[in-house]
């Protein structure tokens, strides 16, 4: 039996659309592409991978925020 994991296959659609090229989209296809990065966002929140990436995305904040300073 074939499973396949529904963040993995979000990704893959998205970057696909990403790699067209910038001239090729309208308003509507940009809308679509941000609804679909939202998902797979709150797809890959709840796992070690999603966690990993907030606790680095917020040192780095951290950081910048106290080179500020």
């Amino acid at each position: 039996m074939l499973t396949v994991n529904v963040a993995v296959l979000l990704a893959a659609v998205v970057v696909a659309r990403l790699c067209r090229r910038t001239q090729a989209r309208s308003r509507t296809d940009e809308k679509v592409t941000v609804v679909l990065v939202l998902a797979l966002g709150v797809l890959i929140a709840p796992t070690p991978v999603g966690q990993a990436l907030f606790t680095a995305l917020g040192e780095l904040a951290h950081g910048v925020t106290r080179a500020g300073q």
